[in-house]
């Protein structure tokens, strides 16, 4: 770990930085790598466990590059010949509701190809838009309606017994596994992945239903029901960092 120099190699002052952090009192660490310093994971274990402490309080996440594209073509990149584009220009680029979302899209170990036209585009095909499209659109029906919260709760939910509905209302019941499993698998795409499926049965539904109906305990049933999936898609969006927009 030292040269013929004197001078220390950097798996020197690794094995300093994490030794800092057990002095320190963390009870559990959380390193996030390039994928190939796949192999480095081994051996800073192994030093952390020569030095008598517990190598499982330490975790390493493994994350991938991403490739950006314009235009159909990658865009260049080199670290050798300092052409990049930083996160911070990504962001002003496409916005950071795209730019987070688009991240979180892929597990971490995975290639991510970014497509910096779709990122931008306002169609369904664009992954964030779609899924705060549907936010806006259940937002626009219960504004249109104009009634409150406590009409809701007295919902005759039994009323609800389309098949699209009932997909719909188990979408909902899945929600709080769906984060529970995120958490413990360090799996964000999870929620992503969840809150797309749920736009898109939601994008269906509301193409083959009307909602402000004539039968009231039937209406009322039904915007409790898109109610419920609002709420999902705005709390799903927030553990994203993205913004639910009530308009677009």
């Amino acid at each position: 770990m030292q040269r013929e120099n004197g001078l220390y190699t950097y798996f020197a002052s690794d094995i300093a930085y994490h030794l800092s952090k057990y002095e320190r009192g963390f009870d559990y660490m959380l390193n996030i790598w390039g994928a190939d310093h796949h192999g480095y994971i081994p051996r800073v274990k192994g030093a952390i466990k020569a030095l008598s402490l517990d190598p499982d309080r330490l975790e390493i996440a493994l994350v991938q590059f991403a490739v950006l594209y314009r235009d159909g073509r990658k865009v260049p990149m080199s670290t050798r010949s300092g052409e990049f584009v930083t996160l911070r220009q990504l962001r002003q680029e496409v916005g950071n509701d795209a730019a987070r979302f688009f991240y979180v899209l892929r597990k971490s170990d995975q290639h991510l190809d970014f497509d910096l036209d779709l990122a931008k585009s306002q169609s369904n095909d664009n992954p964030v838009y779609y899924v705060q499209y549907a936010h806006a659109r259940i937002c626009s029906v219960l504004d249109q309606w104009g009634g409150g919260a406590d009409a809701l709760s007295r919902a005759e939910t039994e009323r609800l017994t389309d098949a699209a509905e009932l997909v719909l209302l188990q979408k909902i019941i899945d929600f709080t596994d769906t984060i529970e499993a995120a958490a413990k698998e360090r799996a964000p795409h999870l929620v992503a992945f969840f809150l797309r499926e749920l736009a898109g049965e939601f994008h269906s539904y509301y193409n083959s239903t009307r909602f402000l109906v004539e039968d009231e305990s039937l209406k009322i049933a039904r915007l409790a029901l898109i109610s419920a999936i609002r709420l999902v898609l705005s709390k799903g969006l927030s553990l994203l960092g993205v913004s639910a927009l009530r308009e677009m």
